[in-house]
């Protein structure tokens, strides 16, 4: 069996049974290096070497969980939440209570596509909004599988669509590996050529919203040792004046020095200059932020441990190889194959951006051979760099809904972020990504 294929399926089975994801990404990393011609201490040095490249982003991510519980601390969160409360508390108003739920989903998802685009702070607002309004989502008996789906969507389909923050950056890394390939485009065509899948999965969220999750699902009133249990005080005009000062030199420090540490800082410290934080409570902001965090952290660093095994495997360029072998000549058949490889790497990888240099460089030249069109191939390479970030124990698109929506431990990473995000995202990436290819060759 293919290295990258086993150690993708071992990685999976475990998670599917409830390992933890970080022991999950070594083991499946040992048996992709060992089944790939790795000795045990070659694939051991691999998985550490690769594992320096996750230290940057575990450590944006402390920041961001520790800029998140010092903006908490402004009662910023808690004044928030009480607007939602006053469309809740008339009982037996379902129209209200329908509009309260709609109110969540929909501020929810606006949010998470700002953070991709607009205001470029991915998952950081998750801590930030998510755990405040648990019991909200409780007293609504919203399923927490639906915001996870749409927390997800939001997270994924704006970069893989519109060229702006987070989306520039991926479209700049597929223009520039197809260039790398052999086949310069232009950019302004991305866009077009990823309109059909980013509609495949609209679909997918209309399913979850409207079928899939639409009954009630009722959870536990718990006690919650999180960003809830801080709320000490009730957010005055200037905690509101000076969070919005921190939140814009978060963004801009973080556009200025294109890092999410140096971001977080400047908005905590914006927080401690103009007293809206207290210095003496520095080292409890930091220490709980990082602890909200801790897990997404770790697994980034074993994502990369385990990207890296599998790129010393060479496996890749075998698997695409054979995909070439023995569907020579049907276009259509290799297409499918070819997003299904790529879904395959990003689910090992955990990161869409990481798989486009991987498959660009075989897929072009491989497409280019069977006679797709420039736009065609635009269109196969993004949707199979982007499957699997949906669905994905090891992607932060999973990873930082899990982390706001089970801060009471309700809310299983595999069965209530991964699997329905796999099944209503990777599907119809799948199918509508084949349809654009077809349709554009």
């Amino acid at each position: 069996m293919n290295a990258v294929i086993l150690a993708v399926l071992v990685m999976l089975v475990l998670s599917l049974f409830r390992v933890n994801v970080v022991f999950a990404l070594l083991i499946g990393a040992l048996a992709g290096g060992l089944s790939g011609g790795l000795s045990l201490m070659d694939t051991v040095a691999a998985y550490t070497e690769g594992l320096g490249a996750g230290a940057t982003i575990a450590l944006s991510y402390a920041m961001l969980g520790g800029f998140a519980v010092a903006i908490s601390r402004t009662g910023i969160p808690e004044l928030l939440v009480s607007k939602v409360l006053k469309l809740v508390n008339k009982e037996g108003e379902g129209t209200r209570e329908n509009l309260a739920k709609a109110l969540v989903i929909f501020a929810l998802l606006a949010m998470a596509i700002l953070s991709q685009n607009a205001i470029p702070i991915h998952i950081a607002f998750i801590p930030l909004l998510v755990p405040p309004i648990l019991h909200i989502m409780n007293e609504l008996r919203i399923d927490r599988r639906l915001i996870a789906s749409v927390l997800t969507f939001g997270l994924t389909a704006p970069y893989i669509l519109l060229p702006y923050g987070f989306g520039l950056i991926f479209h700049e890394i597929v223009a520039t590996q197809m260039k790398l390939a052999g086949l310069p485009i232009d950019m302004a065509d991305i866009p077009k050529a990823m309109a059909i899948p980013v509609a495949g999965m609209a679909v997918g969220l209309a399913v979850a919203v409207f079928i899939s999750y639409r009954k009630p699902r009722d959870y536990h009133a718990r006690a919650t040792n999180t960003i809830e249990e801080t709320q000490t005080k009730t957010a005055s005009t200037k905690d509101v004046i000076v969070t919005l000062v921190a939140l814009a030199a978060a963004l801009y420090g973080q556009i200025q020095t294109d890092s999410m540490i140096i971001g977080a800082l400047s908005g905590i410290l914006v927080l401690y200059v103009f007293g809206a934080m207290k210095w003496r409570e520095a080292d409890d902001v930091l220490t709980a932020g990082m602890r909200m965090m801790a897990f997404i952290g770790f697994v980034m660093i074993s994502a990369n441990g385990f990207a890296s095994v599998i790129t010393a495997t060479g496996a890749v360029e075998p698997l695409v190889s054979s995909v070439a072998d023995v569907f020579d000549g049907n276009k259509g058949v290799a297409a499918f194959f070819m997003l299904v490889v790529g879904l395959l790497v990003t689910m090992g990888i955990g990161s869409s951006f990481a798989t486009i240099p991987i498959i660009a460089a075989i897929f072009v030249p491989l497409s280019m051979e069977f006679g797709f069109s420039t736009i065609a191939i635009i269109s196969l390479i993004g949707t199979a760099g982007a499957l699997g970030d949906a669905g994905s124990p090891a992607s932060d698109s999973t990873l930082g809904p899990t982390a706001g929506l089970n801060v009471d431990g309700q809310h299983n990473h595999i069965w209530d972020t991964c699997v329905p995000t796999f099944l209503h995202y990777n599907i119809p990436l799948i199918v509508f990504g084949w349809i654009a290819v077809m349709f554009l060759a």
